[in-house]
């Protein structure tokens, strides 16, 4: 009976550890392409970042443009991460997750959003309150 209960314990304890918080769209490992999250809200572009420049967060590689960039987001994280773990912000108003494109941004109340491409970005802009309402309302089932 001990060990059954160990058991569930453990299984318990690994579904709410901080991994499964690792719902971040990363190609190869890599969040957002490799490109620079605080610099969406600095330099009001989607700017490349450099590998020598990296942080690990959220089990996931973040690369910035230079060393204030990453310290920057070293301090606070969930202020300068995308939304819904970088997935398409659209995709996820529509209840599923899509890949993005990081030059198909938008800053909405001071957070950053990432659609699948311009085109679908087109479509987000014309009523991101709406979309950003359904989009909290899937995203958690979503993860």
């Amino acid at each position: 009976m001990k060990t059954i209960l160990s058991l569930v314990l453990v299984v318990i304890a690994i579904g709410c550890s901080p991994a499964q918080e690792k719902d971040v769209y990363a190609k190869k490992g890599v969040a957002i392409d490799g490109y620079d999250a605080v610099a969406y809200f600095t330099d009001h572009a989607a700017v490349a970042g450099k590998e020598a420049f990296h942080h690990t967060w959220r089990g996931t590689t973040w690369y910035f443009q230079s060393q204030a960039s990453l310290d920057t987001f070293r301090k606070d994280p969930e202020r300068y991460a995308p939304q819904y773990g970088g997935y398409c912000a659209f995709g996820a108003s529509r209840n599923y997750k899509a890949p993005t494109d990081p030059t198909a941004f938008t800053i909405v109340g001071d957070k950053l959003y990432l659609n699948y491409n311009h085109e679908v970005k087109d479509t987000w802009i014309k009523d991101t309150t709406t979309y950003i309402q359904k989009a909290d309302s899937y995203w958690s089932s979503l993860k």
